[in-house]
């Protein structure tokens, strides 16, 4: 009988230990992790307790979310970084588009994030936007019209340091645009290098201006405020420095000698004094520096 105790004591205490040892079983169910741990009762059979951990950040599920209200984009870091296949996914799927208009043009963006204050972007911007800048401008005292097709393609990062709606961006252009021009006479003479010459003579004087600058760098500050979870919008101001201008002038007169507005000969053929034309007009450097005015909207995926 005393053997019989013994043993079931025994038992007891053995049943006990093991279940003290055991280890805890998580089952997890899509991002919630239950735990169960025997709860040894005193000479009687384990007791299953439940008890909830905490969800664990997953690279499906990020443990931080950013603050939509600030208009920030969704984080695709990992899958810039994460490899060749899912750098291709991620170009081909983006966190945002935006639709802009403004002095570089009417174009439109791609923005893929980095993290919660740094996007980069991909974008294109052009057309005829002459009037944005008035449609005509003075090259000493000269009056010119202006006709303009833009082509402005960029890459640039946006960032956001204080981690709210004011950013600041900055990228490369390389500018493609085509400036031309028309001088207007004023009541029938040309100013040209301190001289008045007869408009008949001299004929139509017209032109284009070039920058020399193949890749032009910009900078701006700016707003991107959210309307809702996937739309926003945005404003942005700056310059981009297009460089130096290299400009022609032209004229479809081949008279030998203009005359002068007092009625005397200049000694100059229409060639020669649209030349000094051409070299004031160089001198202006016409948007050396190119204002960046631009509003938009955005569509966050």
């Amino acid at each position: 009988m005393k053997l019989i105790k013994l043993t079931a004591v025994a038992a007891a205490v053995l049943a006990s230990t093991a279940a003290l040892a055991a280890d805890p079983i998580i089952v997890i169910d899509d991002t919630d992790a239950v735990v169960y741990e025997a709860e040894p009762v005193s000479y009687a059979e384990p007791v299953a307790v439940a008890y909830e951990a905490e969800p664990v950040a997953s690279e499906a599920a990020p443990a931080a979310q950013y603050n939509n209200d600030a208009g920030i984009i969704r984080n695709t870091t990992g899958a810039i970084f994460g490899g060749t296949k899912t750098l291709f996914n991620t170009v081909t799927h983006p966190a945002a588009v935006s639709a802009e208009v403004g002095t570089l043009g009417y174009g439109a963006n791609i923005g893929w994030a980095i993290n919660d204050k740094t996007e980069l972007q991909a974008g294109w911007a052009g057309g005829d936007v002459a009037d944005l800048f008035g449609g005509d401008f003075d090259a000493n005292d000269v009056n010119y019209d202006v006709e303009t097709d833009f082509s402005n393609p960029y890459m640039g990062v946006q960032l956001r340091p204080a981690g709210n709606w004011f950013t600041m961006g900055a990228g490369i252009i390389v500018p493609d645009n085509s400036i031309d021009v028309t001088a207007n006479s004023e009541g029938g003479f040309y100013k040209i290098d301190g001289e008045r010459y007869k408009a008949d003579d001299l004929g139509t004087l017209t032109g284009s201006v070039d920058h020399r600058n193949k890749l032009a760098p910009y900078g701006t500050i700016g707003f991107r405020p959210n309307i809702n979870n996937h739309w926003g919008v945005f404003g942005e101001v700056g310059a981009a420095y297009l460089g130096k201008t290299d400009a022609t002038i032209r004229t479809n007169s081949t008279n030998s000698n203009v005359e002068l507005e007092d009625g005397s000969l200049s000694g100059q053929s229409a060639t020669e004094v649209a030349s000094k034309a051409q070299n004031e007009l160089k001198g202006k450097d016409y948007l050396e520096w190119l204002p960046i005015v631009k509003l938009g909207a955005t569509y966050r995926f």
